[in-house]
């Protein structure tokens, strides 16, 4: 993936374009590598993440709050964000990191994800990371509750939007297999026919691809 590309999923567009590059690359692939800009990351997100929360939910607890807070920032839930952004597609990994599947790794995305966070404060200042944190978690945040349950995946959370306006389910079909059978990568679409919305989306697992691709068609819904 180019970084125009990915820039235009992620919503900001860099101005230093050497903070981005630093962002995607691991450790693994050469230094400066992205872990000090996850440190700053991983802040700037617990900060976003705590006033959306404090805002939405006005008479909640400290410890109610804390516990959606960690619901929310754990690295499953960055996670799913990096795969829906294909954010594996532009790191800059070692060619250990990539014959293992690094792209793919949930620690990996995550703290590149956070790095991302962290680039973009120090290019454009707190409010532009907050509203870029703020927008990709609009949909987590509007399906947490107080009562601080796991956050449900995409396709979970597909089908009971689907269900609640009583549409019909989303059909899955996997379009590509590519790569050695110990590196393989799926491709999977998502068809939405009520709402004609049609996704796609690539994992190292065909479960995977089918997350991103409905994390895709959600990103789709009109009013989203």
């Amino acid at each position: 993936m180019s970084d125009s590309r990915l820039e235009r999923a992620f919503g900001y567009k860099f101005l230093d374009r050497e903070l981005l590059q630093t962002a995607l690359t691991h450790r693994s692939y050469c230094s400066p590598h992205n872990e000090r800009l996850e440190f700053l990351g991983d802040a700037i997100l617990n900060a976003v993440i705590a006033r959306r929360l404090f805002e939405r939910f006005p008479t909640l607890p400290e410890g109610d709050l804390s516990r959606l807070r960690a619901n929310l920032v754990r690295q499953d839930s960055l996670h799913q964000q990096a795969l829906a952004l294909s954010l594996g597609d532009a790191l800059r990994l070692g060619e250990g990191e990539q014959k293992s599947g690094g792209q793919q790794r949930p620690s990996i995305l995550a703290d590149a994800l956070e790095a991302l966070f962290g680039a973009v404060w120090l290019d454009g200042g707190f409010e532009a990371a907050s509203e870029v944190i703020s927008r990709l978690y609009r949909g987590m945040l509007e399906q947490t509750t107080p009562g601080g349950q796991a956050i449900k995946d995409a396709k979970t959370r597909l089908q009971e939007y689907l269900q609640g306006r009583r549409l019909a389910l989303p059909q899955y079909a996997l379009t590509a297999t590519e790569g050695e059978a110990h590196a393989q990568r799926f491709t999977v679409s998502c068809v939405v026919d009520a709402l004609q919305i049609r996704s796609e989306g690539s994992g190292a697992t065909r479960r995977a691809a089918e997350q991103v691709a409905a994390e895709r068609a959600l990103a789709a819904v009109p009013g989203s």
